[in-house]
């Protein structure tokens, strides 16, 4: 680990000017963008406590290889799918105001906020800090909760999906408010603020981009078509073309324009140089029975996974690496980013 630390102790601070970023709604005629997700805080040279060294360097690892995003989840114990429940695992938002200002042009998000656990105020104070220390990189992602574990562990209560939802659209409702007026009031059947005094304001403006994370057709997508400026989607190619529809059909219903809303899409990429190590990989990983095997194959066949999302209107493409395999991130920047980025 002392080469990691080494590494960085070096780097030059940021300039005290804001880093220009374009909106996430400017995606039009634009090459397709990548983001990266760090869903696992165990790599295989693991120690207990250089956790965050090995995030930070994998968020500097992936901004100078190109990404245009970073992205931590916000979960208090690891969730199914990706490890141990007992696992390390670092508080995202903490850990995001740790990362800012050691990085320098990638944008800086959480797939996604739960809105259960901070209110929505003081969540819009703490995004504001995370935009103003990074000069203007946060993505604000956020969503209406799912993992009802953690939510008993930590004491919270876990009502049912509408109300979770209900309660998301007014959420985004308040943290618009308090980023945005002087002195932020509303009065929601589960969320109050009165003349609340947010300062100093997100650099970005009107405000930092909200990501709602999320593809419930009845209600996500419809706060989503409301309040978001980006949509994040899960599935299978045709998984992805159907929401993608539902949501034009909403924001048709409440007159928004479509076009302004980006649609990113999150995956997991497994690569190998040949099929065999391809198949080798999916088996160890336990994926190999899965109907949906994220993005895998060798490098040219991920590329046309990938050109098929893209086609569909994806323009945010947001992987994470199960097992934090070191060879199949650098075969995805190697050789499928750059496809992309002509």
């Amino acid at each position: 680990m002392t080469h990691i630390l080494k590494r960085f102790v070096s780097r030059s601070p940021l300039s005290t000017q804001p880093t220009p970023t374009p909106s996430l709604a400017s995606h039009h005629n634009q090459p397709l963008r990548f983001g990266y997700q760090n869903p696992s805080f165990v790599w295989p040279d693991h120690a207990p406590y250089e956790i965050f060294e090995h995030t930070q360097a994998t968020a500097h690892r992936v901004e100078e290889m190109g990404f245009y995003s970073f992205w931590l989840m916000d979960h208090l114990i690891q969730i199914p799918g990706v490890g141990a429940p007992d696992e390390p695992f670092l508080e995202g938002w903490s850990t995001l105001a740790a990362l800012a200002p050691l990085t320098q042009r990638i944008r800086l998000g959480i797939l996604v906020t739960c809105i259960h656990y901070r209110t929505p105020a003081l969540l819009a104070k703490m995004a504001t800090g995370i935009d103003v220390i990074s000069r203007g990189r946060l993505i604000m992602g956020i969503g209406a909760g799912w993992y009802d574990t953690e939510y008993k562990q930590y004491g919270y209560d876990f009502p049912i999906p509408a109300i979770r939802i209900r309660q998301l659209a007014e959420g985004i409702q308040v943290i618009k408010a308090m980023w945005t007026t002087s002195r932020a009031t509303y009065e929601g059947k589960y969320y109050q603020i009165k003349d609340a005094i947010l300062e100093p304001k997100p650099i970005q403006k009107p405000h930092p981009p909200i990501l709602v994370g999320g593809g419930g057709e009845q209600l996500t997508l419809r706060v989503l078509a409301r309040h978001g400026d980006a949509a994040n989607l899960f599935g299978a190619p045709p998984t992805i073309a159907h929401k993608i529809e539902v949501l034009r059909g909403h924001c048709e219903k409440v007159g928004r324009d479509f076009g302004e809303i980006e649609i990113t899409k999150t995956d997991s990429i497994i690569i190998a140089k040949t099929p065999g190590q391809v198949q080798a990989k999916l088996r160890r990983l336990g994926w190999d029975k899965r109907p949906y095997k994220g993005l895998s194959g060798t490098p040219t066949e991920v590329t046309e996974q990938v050109r098929t999302f893209q086609a569909l209107g994806v323009t945010h493409l947001i992987v994470n690496v199960p097992g934090n395999d070191e060879e199949s991130l650098a075969l995805f920047a190697e050789e499928v980013m750059p496809a992309f980025q002509t």
